[in-house]
């Protein structure tokens, strides 16, 4: 048994279903359901016998050391955590609550629950830590990519509230003796991704003919990870990590944020044409003409602050320690991507509520369209 912690998120619940399909052992779910955890994320696994979930808040002490106690798992798996970093720059209050906050309570009582266990449980025990190549801070288009050993520059209220929780996870090894491994990832894409981040909503937004607004000069440079990759990565990690260590996981993928949303209209030009789309009920057409290319709705508008120029991850480490390496190619891996979407717009309409709606026009209302690209 392992306790996996916003396991119904994007990420998380990737990481679930592709447990159960390649290890076999049973997993307890541990979500408090925000706006971005959602259990039908994993209704495949909803009849699995080898799968609980229990709606919780890592932040509830006494509802964690319970959950520890009653399941008795070999290990945590942290994905909980509040990600995007324009809901943090409106409101960081709780991405400190979770991400920092949360991430103390939850060490607490894995440290006690830890502490009482017998051998060879106890040696055996291992508390994962998921974040992100964020708590890294930005890098110039000629500096080498992230390593390990990398200082912490944090830029954004999500990046230090992560960079805070990475710290709490490493003192509480070194300090009480925990048995941690921390992974970093670059930028994860695929199914059950919440619309709000980049590779999503430009598929949603092109696919209906509206505007795909992409921030600034459209030049940020980020590492795409295919969600798959980086599930073997932790897994790996989990099973074969040395305690105490740090093992970043990247896709070995650069491409500006313009290139992205590019390729997805490629894609969609082929998959879509809008031209034999237009006389489809679920499509609209942007302005007053037909529109021919996706392309033609990618839209510049005003940059969000302190945005990052440029992530890289270099992920030698966890290729030489542990044989992990990204088996799926960027062009692979956002074509499943896109068709995922087109395949699960009924998913996607189930996700995209009213409040969903409000955070959009909260982000995007003062950003002026600019020059189409």
């Amino acid at each position: 048994m392992i306790l996996v912690t916003g396991g119904a998120g994007f990420i998380g619940s990737n990481f679930i279903l592709d447990w159960l399909a390649t290890k076999g052992t049973p997993v307890v779910n541990l979500d408090k359901l925000t706006y971005a955890g959602n259990p039908a994320n994993l209704a495949a696994a909803a009849k699995d016998d080898r799968y609980v979930f229990v709606k919780g808040d890592i932040g509830d002490r006494e509802f964690v050391g319970k959950i520890l106690r009653e399941h008795k798992p070999r290990a945590v798996v942290n994905f909980a955590a509040e990600s995007h970093v324009d809901r943090s720059i409106h409101g960081p209050d709780a991405f400190v609550q979770t991400n920092v906050v949360g991430t103390f309570n939850l060490l607490e009582e894995a440290r006690a629950y830890w502490s009482n266990l017998k051998e060879p449980e106890r040696s055996d025990f291992r508390f994962l830590h998921v974040s992100t190549d964020e708590v890294y801070g930005s890098l110039g288009s000629n500096d080498p990519a992230f390593t390990e050993t990398t200082s912490y520059s944090p830029n954004s209220p999500y990046a230090a509230s992560k960079a805070a929780s990475d710290h709490l996870v490493r003192a509480y090894h070194h300090t009480y003796g925990l048995p941690v491994i921390t992974t970093n990832c670059s930028n994860n894409y695929g199914p059950f991704q919440f619309p709000e981040k980049l590779i999503p909503l430009a598929i949603v937004n092109a696919a209906r003919g509206k505007p795909v607004p992409v921030y600034g000069d459209g030049l940020n440079v980020r590492d795409w990870l295919y969600v798959g990759d980086h599930c073997a990565g932790v897994r790996l990690a989990l099973n074969k990590g040395r305690v105490g260590e740090t093992y970043n996981i990247g896709g070995n993928a650069e491409k500006t944020n313009l290139e992205v949303v590019q390729s997805i209209c490629a894609i969609l030009d082929e998959l879509r044409p809008l031209e034999a789309a237009i006389h489809d009920s679920r499509f609209t057409i942007h302005g007053s003409k037909p529109i021919t290319r996706h392309s033609s709705l990618v839209t510049l508008v005003k940059d969000r602050p302190g945005h990052d120029r440029r992530y890289a991850m270099d992920a030698r480490k966890i290729e030489r320690e542990l044989g992990w390496r990204a088996r799926e190619r960027f062009e692979t891996g956002l074509r499943k991507t896109v068709h995922w979407y087109l395949d699960h717009m009924d998913w996607v309409d189930s996700v995209t509520s009213g409040a969903y709606r409000d955070w959009v026009e909260l982000n995007y209302a003062d950003r002026e369209m600019g020059n189409r690209k």
